[in-house]
């Protein structure tokens, strides 16, 4: 898993510009799946399992459902709007950038430019968040003529993979860790009851827009998104909802944009207290996932989600325990073997 996860977070991949990641993905699940395609918005889509429209009736699949997995592709970036004279590009946002943590981050564009945010000196001090405008990216140049970036160019983060024991901290944990767990459970899963899809959604962190086209051509049963949640285990963190890391998957129950079909939370509980699996609920206001477009797009399927602690959310050092993704993985495996899910 650290490997992989390794291997992962440093193929950039902001929200629109997903392509490199999805080609490694698809060669990394090519020989583990029984179908695979990349529909027009660019989620990379693979089965495993029998085809239900194909075997309808057979006894294998008696208690078969339709089941979407969905992991996101895409991280939190940014895309140049502007350069001024002075060569300083400004930005839009391609995600929810945290205001707390961008001054001083460096950044990286996917044509291999390198820059530094900066926040312009009467905005620094302020008890409000400075508006987005008041950012820039200094990459060095010192006039619009040689600046390395245009208007369009796109960047994320740029920092280093820190291997901290049973821990990792790196920029798009969120959700690389999710994409990791569905590559390895591609890998792993020898037998399942249900047809099951594997969806590498694109364009997550700008309003869940891959999801919905995905489920509306796949119609699922059942739709789950594997994601992060906020660990509330540090130091003065609002403990609402106590999702702490090491302490294993938050089932979710509730976020901003779903209420977990209930059905769903029973199933992934009894499996999780059936395998001895430690287990959280995530219950919160602040953030989404795919789950919501799962639920909603077409005739609407049961859905829910796994979700794995993580600390500094959207920053360029994200941090989960590796166990809570190895058990996420285990709750998972028990969830498409289970012949009761419902």
């Amino acid at each position: 898993m650290k490997t992989l996860l390794r291997t992962l977070t440093q193929i950039p991949a902001p929200s629109g510009r997903e392509d490199e990641l999805r080609a490694a993905v698809q060669k990394m699940i090519q020989p583990y799946v029984d179908e695979i395609r990349v529909d027009a918005l660019g989620n990379l889509i693979a089965r495993k399992g029998p085809s239900i429209a194909k075997h309808s009736g057979q006894a294998a699949l008696k208690n078969g459902k339709r089941i979407m997995l969905a992991a996101h592709l895409d991280e939190i970036g940014l895309i140049v709007s502007h350069v001024d004279s002075n060569g300083f590009a400004r930005f839009s946002a391609l995600g929810r950038l945290s205001p707390h943590r961008r001054v001083g981050a460096r950044v990286k564009f996917l044509n291999g430019a390198l820059g530094v945010i900066g926040l312009e000196r009467d905005a620094e001090g302020k008890d409000r968040a400075p508006s987005l405008g008041k950012y820039f990216i200094d990459t060095g140049a010192t006039s619009q003529k040689d600046s390395p970036v245009k208007i369009g160019d796109a960047a994320v983060y740029d920092s280093n993979f820190l291997d901290l024991g049973s821990r990792v901290a790196s920029k798009c944990l969120d959700d690389r860790v999710g994409v990791a767990l569905l590559i390895e459970s591609l890998r792993n899963l020898k037998y399942s009851p249900h047809e099951i899809y594997y969806v590498f959604t694109v364009q997550e962190e700008v309003g869940g827009r891959g999801a919905g086209p995905a489920a509306y051509g796949l119609d699922p049963e059942i739709g789950l998104a594997v994601d992060v949640t906020i660990a509330s285990d540090a130091p003065n963190t609002r403990a609402h909802n106590p999702i702490a890391l090491g302490r294993g998957p938050a089932i979710k129950i509730k976020d901003a944009g779903v209420i977990a079909d209930p059905r769903l939370v029973e199933s992934l509980t009894r499996l999780a207290e059936k395998n001895r699996i430690p287990h959280q609920f995530e219950v919160i206001e602040s953030i989404g996932a795919d789950a919501r477009a799962m639920q909603i797009t077409g005739m609407g399927a049961r859905a829910g989600g796994l979700a794995i602690p993580l600390r500094n959310l959207h920053s360029p050092s994200e941090m989960i325990d590796l166990r809570d993704a190895q058990d996420t993985g285990r709750l998972l495996a028990a969830f498409l073997t289970d012949s009761k899910v419902s």
